[in-house]
């Protein structure tokens, strides 16, 4: 049967980009092909990877397992914005601690697939 006939559904998966090459490893350890494409995004604007996927019905909770395995989430300290303030008045940033990384994953029906 023809592979293209086989593809039915499409992942976007957002990671941190420090994940990203372990992903992209485990995927093909697995024989899933995956493409990385280098974004940014997020609260704090910072590197991200978009990692795309196509896969089959029978496969996706594997793809998906994979996924939540190897994209992880981390705590950071950044500091917040100062606000406005008069003239004279001092603001002393506090950092604040936030979860970045992760994934954030996007499931998409593939209508149709074609390789040449």
């Amino acid at each position: 049967m023809d592979p293209a006939t086989l593809i039915k559904k499409l992942i976007v998966a957002i990671v941190h980009s420090d994940d990203a090459p372990g992903l992209i490893d485990a995927l093909n350890r697995r024989g899933y092909s995956a493409t990385a494409i280098s974004t940014t995004g997020g609260f704090l604007r910072e590197g991200n990877s978009t990692v795309l996927v196509g896969t089959t019905d029978a496969n996706l909770s594997d793809v998906l397992r994979i996924v939540k395995a190897n994209a992880h989430a981390r705590t950071q300290y950044v500091n917040p914005l100062p606000p406005v303030v008069e003239p004279g008045e001092l603001y002393m940033p506090q950092p604040i601690e936030i979860e970045v990384g992760g994934a954030v994953v996007f499931v998409l029906n593939v209508e149709r697939f074609e390789r040449y």
